[in-house]
């Protein structure tokens, strides 16, 4: 199960990138148009994916080898001093953490009483800084020590 579940969480983040890079785009780009349904069922799609890997991720972070169980086998300052260890118990939750919160904070943009234009320049800027964060605490495959495959099960 937690072989699948890991699968899933490493699928998903193609589709949250995807998503980020269609709702930066289309902010980006439609900042002179109407903040319509459309807009607002990207966000929510973003936001669902988000919140499902987010919530997949804690799930292996609590049960996994790379998470608490590592942190009560070697102890906290040993795992900051080793740069695998701080990744997978540190850097990459928080960094996760901290981009699904700036999804959110995108996506309740659209229910504020603002001038459309307003909402689509906040919206594609907050999505770009999560899309930031997230390429920064991806386990991309060239990275040393912590790389994982481009797609599950490669």
């Amino acid at each position: 199960m937690y072989q699948g579940l890991l699968h899933l969480h490493s699928l998903l983040r193609w589709i949250i990138l995807v998503l980020l890079v269609v709702n930066i785009i289309r902010h980006f780009s439609a900042s002179n148009n109407p903040f319509n349904s459309t807009d607002k069922k990207l966000g929510l799609f973003l936001m669902i994916a988000a919140h499902t890997t987010l919530l997949l991720g804690l799930y292996q972070w609590f049960t996994g080898d790379l998470g608490l169980h590592k942190i009560q086998e070697i102890g906290m300052a040993a795992a900051m001093k080793d740069s695998v260890h701080r990744f997978w118990i540190v850097e990459h939750i928080t960094g996760t953490i901290l981009a699904v919160l700036l999804i959110t904070i995108g996506r309740g943009v659209a229910k504020k009483s603002m001038p459309d234009a307003s909402k689509h320049k906040r919206s594609a800027i907050i999505y770009l800084i999560a899309l930031i964060i997230i390429l920064a605490v991806v386990p991309w495959p060239f990275r040393a020590g912590i790389g994982r495959p481009w797609f599950p099960g490669m």
